[in-house]
Formats: C-alpha cells, sequence, structure tokens
C-alpha cells in the first residue's frame, strides 16, 4: 500500500482510470459480439447499423488510448469484411 500522499492519491487515480477502461472494453466487445451475430442472422441493414455503432465505439477507445489505434483499425476493418460478404 501506498504511503506518500501522492501516492495514495495516484492509486486513487488509476483505480478509476481502470473502471472506466473497463467499461469501454466492455462495450467495445459486446458491440463487435452484435455486428458478428447480425452477420450470422444474415440481416444486411441491420449489420450495416450495428457496424456503424461498433466503429463509433471502437474509434473512441482508440482515441482515448484503451486500445491502440492499429488494433482498432484491424476489429473495423475485420468487421467490415464480415459485412460485406453479406449479399443484398
Amino acid at each position: 500500500m501506498a504511503n506518500h500522499t501522492s501516492a495514495i492519491k495516484r492509486a486513487r487515480q488509476n483505480e478509476i482510470k481502470q473502471i472506466r477502461n473497463k467499461s469501454l472494453k466492455t462495450r467495445a466487445k459486446n458491440v463487435i459480439k452484435q455486428v458478428k451475430l447480425a452477420v450470422q442472422e444474415a440481416s444486411k441493414e441491420d449489420a450495416m447499423q450495428k457496424l456503424h455503432a461498433a466503429k463509433s465505439t471502437i474509434d473512441k477507445a482508440a482515441k482515448k488510448g484503451i486500445i491502440h489505434r492499429n488494433t482498432a483499425a484491424r476489429k473495423i476493418s475485420r468487421l467490415s469484411k464480415h459485412v460485406n460478404t453479406l449479399s443484398t
């Protein structure tokens, strides 16, 4: 456990950031799962809408530094490829 006041404050800030980061990472995983389920159901319009929401969520996570920007780009690219396999 931290003894100095600055270390105690830093530990408290880290806990808050950890909770925030975990929630955003979980949200990103959930939207990815929703897009994959929409692709399995073969509903192009639904998949496109969910892909748009997923792109936004993943980009926000990358912007805040929760995931690396290249990881975000890779996830978006792979999701787009899955959605594009659907025909009208």
